[in-house]
Order: structure tokens, then C-alpha cells, then sequence
């Protein structure tokens, strides 16, 4: 059942409007009044029965949603904050100020999974039409990045520690007993396989790892023995998960990282710091000149750069109504010239033919095209792209499409406060200072 905002009346200071008290120049303020909420309701209303306990506003929730990318806050933290900040909560749609938390911060999970990936998408298209024509360019730039997931380093002594673990586990919740259960045996082995490169440590490191994975494989067949049919159908999915990890070798492909996110790639960055990352590919794409974010896509595994191409502007396509003219691109999509009716220029050597003109243009195409660069990298350290919290691949897209409307609901922000610094500034030096002046002299 749809929630509506509940009475607001309270007879004491905090009773006065927001819209008395706080400043209207403030750019989370002119935000609040510049998106069409009614489009939110109307979309998201029909995911919502019309029986049973009230729901939550749904311009409450969109907007913590919001709110949590905006300022690189979690599930509990925006919450917190949303009690201290009357910008947040006139945000949110409050007319007098509240000091109780709204919602649970459990229901911002649920809220999630219910308006799933088509919902998050709509508050991206949302962010891209507050910019109006800026938005509107045929020309793009797009490039690909990681989103790390958030899980441990992974090694093989860690992935045998974690199916021991769940075997016990199991094994307590399912009323069966053990032989023998490692209590004492795997925190020994885990401490020597610490330090696994070091020449005089190696050879320990190596056998304590082995004797780990014999541990685990030894559990993991007793389990299966004394688990019945019905409970093996119950764990089915998570033991054939364990004997992925036990029989996995090096040069496997698709090979098992995390098991609470199997999804996980490996995926080669080729810089000195970090050679690898852990988690999934995404392709950005935002315009030439403007910067705004117009295309945001989560890919599983680790494609080819060209391979993400055509989805990315798919997506564009279907957010901002047009196709791109013209896509600048990295060394990465090497091969592709053009797909459908949008060109796909990359850096390359100039062409004899090539007039002055065009190898200036081209030139400055590509020059443009490295400004995505600090954008990703505003994206992950600003926007929570840098390590993704929320579970699966519908959380990796959900993740990375917020933190793109996020930078662009920023980025209009910042217009505004530009815009509003300009005007005082204008005032200042035909009013103030001339009179100033006149009087210093």
C-alpha cells in the first residue's frame, strides 16, 4: 500500500515551515523544487498494493536514495544525517522539521530491490533531463573502469577457511555431528601460511595451504554423507559452490573469488600499483563538452572494451531519446570504426589526405576525450563507485547507475552555486564598490 507524509503539525518552535528557515539560494534547496517527483510516483506506484500497512513515501525514499550517493553515506549514516540536516529532510519532501528516523535503514534495501534496476535507471534519466539542452550533444565520450567489490583479497588459504567454516556451520544448523571439526588445526595452518612469498617461508606456506584444502575437501564429503535428501536439495546449490573453489586451479577461467559473490572477476588494470582488481567492468559515457554522465552499464566478468560499446549506447539512446553522431574512444576499442549510425573515432596516426583542419579537430576530439578520466575518478572517490557494498550483479548495476546520477544532480548543484556567485559578484562591483570607493576618495 502506498504510504502518504503523515501529519506534520507540532505545537512548539520546530512547528515553522521549512521553507521560512532555510535559504532558498541553497542548491540542495533548488534541487528539491527542480525534479518532477510526480514522475517517481506515478512510475513506482503500481509496485505497490493497495491493501495492508502504509508504506513510506515514495519521494522519501527516492530522495535518501539520492541523498546517500550525494554525499558518500550508508544505509544507517544517511539516516543519521537525514535527522541533523533540515536540508535533507525539506529534500525529502518534510514541511516542519523532524527529529525520528523516517524509515529503517533495512527498508532502503527493500526499496531497492523493488524498483530493481529499470528503477534506478529512471532517477539517472531523471538527473540527465535537469540539464536541459547541455544533455542533448551527438557527440560522446566513453571509456570503461572497475567496481570493486567489496570483499577480501582473495587468496586459496582464505577460500578453504571460508568452506571449512561454512561446513561447520551447515553441519551445527542441521543437528549433524563431525568427527573431527579443526578448531585448533586451521588457525595453526592459517598463521603459517602468512608471508607465502618469503624464500625461507615458501615451502611451509605451500603444504599448510594443501593441508587446508584437504581439510576442507574431507568436511565438505562427510557433510554430503550425513546430510538427507531433502536437506541436500536445501544446500545443493552452496556445496556444488565449495567444490568450484577445492577443484579450481590457476589457469582456470571463471574461477571463484568470494563465495558470498561469486560473481567476482579478476580483471588486470597493467599499472604498477594495484595489477589487479576484484569485482565487475563498467563502461561510462557522458558528453563532449558538458560532462554530463549519459550512459552507465555493469558488465559481468571482464569483456572486451569494444564488446561494451554497443550497450552503452543503447542505454543513451533510450535515456535521452537520440543516438550519438560520435563516440570518442581509448586504444581499448581498437577495431571498431563504427557502430549503427554513430562513429567510433579512436587515437591513431593522421592520414596523408587529412587536411590541417581535420587533424586539428581530431586532435582536439581526443583531448576531450581524456576529461572522462577525472570524471570515473570523481565517480569512485564521491560517489561510493570506488567499492560497491550491495549484493550481486543487480547490485553492481544499481550501485554504479546511483553514483552516476549522483555526479550529475552534483554537477547541476554546482552550476547554480556558480551562478548565484556570479550575480553577487556582478552586484558587488557596480553597487557596493563604486560607492566605496567614491567615499575612500
Amino acid at each position: 500500500m502506498i504510504g502518504k507524509l503523515p501529519d506534520q503539525s507540532q505545537g512548539n518552535l520546530f512547528s515553522t515551515p521549512l521553507v521560512r528557515l532555510l535559504n532558498p539560494q541553497h542548491p540542495l534547496f533548488l534541487l528539491a523544487n527542480e525534479i518532477d517527483w510526480k514522475k517517481f510516483e506515478d512510475e513506482f506506484g503500481s509496485l505497490y498494493s493497495h491493501t495492508g500497512r502504509p508504506s513510506a513515501p515514495i519521494r522519501l525514499m527516492v530522495s535518501l536514495l539520492i541523498l546517500k550517493q550525494l554525499d558518500n553515506l550508508g544505509d544507517e549514516t544517511v539516516l543519521q544525517k537525514w535527522i541533523e540536516n533540515p536540508y535533507f529532510q525539506y529534500f525529502s519532501g518534510m514541511d516542519v522539521f523532524q527529529w525520528k528516523m523516517p524509515i529503517d535503514p533495512t527498508d532502503l534495501v527493500y526499496f531497492r530491490k523493488r524498483i530493481g534496476e529499470p528503477g534506478v535507471e529512471l532517477i539517472l534519466k531523471a538527473s540527465i533531463e535537469i540539464h536541459g539542452e547541455d544533455a542533448r550533444e551527438d557527440q560522446i565520450v566513453a571509456d570503461t573502469t572497475v567496481q570493486e567489490k567489496a570483499i577480501t583479497y582473495p587468496t586459496d588459504a582464505k577460500l578453504y577457511k571460508r568452506v571449512i567454516d561454512h561446513c561447520r556451520k551447515i553441519a551445527k544448523k542441521e543437528g549433524t555431528e563431525m568427527r573431527q571439526s579443526y578448531v585448533r588445526v586451521v588457525p595453526r595452518l592459517m598463521r603459517q601460511q602468512f608471508n607465502a612469498h618469503h624464500p625461507k617461508r615458501r615451502k611451509k606456506a605451500r603444504s599448510a595451504t594443501q593441508k587446508l584444502r584437504t581439510i576442507a575437501g574431507r568436511l565438505l564429503r562427510e557433510l554430503e554423507r550425513n546430510l538427507g535428501e531433502v536437506q541436500m536439495l536445501i544446500y545443493q546449490r552452496q556445496i556444488d559452490l565449495y567444490w568450484r573453489v577445492l577443484n579450481q586451479q590457476r589457469s582456470d577461467k571463471d574461477k571463484v573469488y568470494s563465495l558470498h559473490a561469486p560473481e567476482v572477476a579478476c580483471i588486470a588494470k597493467g599499472k604498477a600499483h594495484p595489477k589487479f582488481e576484484f569485482g565487475s567492468k563498467v563502461s561510462i559515457a557522458k558528453t563532449k563538452t558538458t560532462g554530463i554522465i549519459v550512459a552507465a552499464v555493469n558488465f559481468r566478468g571482464n569483456p572486451y572494451d569494444g564488446h561494451t560499446l554497443k550497450p552503452t549506447l543503447d542505454q543513451h539512446e533510450n535515456l535521452t531519446g537520440f543516438r550519438a553522431r560520435i563516440c570518442a574512444a581509448d586504444r581499448g576499442y581498437r577495431g571498431l570504426k563504427e557502430i549503427g549510425t554513430t562513429q567510433v573515432i579512436i587515437p591513431d596516426k593522421p592520414k596523408k589526405r587529412d587536411t590541417y583542419y581535420k587533424r586539428r579537430k581530431k586532435k582536439l576530439l581526443m583531448r576531450r576525450r581524456a576529461a572522462i578520466e577525472p570524471v570515473i575518478g570523481h565517480l569512485k572517490a564521491r560517489f561510493r563507485l570506488k567499492r560497491n557494498w550491495l549484493k550481486g550483479t543487480k547490485g553492481d548495476q544499481i550501485n554504479l547507475t546511483l553514483a552516476a546520477a549522483a555526479f550529475n544532480f552534483k554537477k547541476w548543484m554546482n552550476k547554480k552555486m556558480e551562478e548565484w556567485i556570479f550575480i553577487f559578484l556582478n552586484w558587488w562591483v557596480w553597487l557596493i564598490a563604486p560607492a566605496r570607493l567614491k567615499k575612500a576618495g
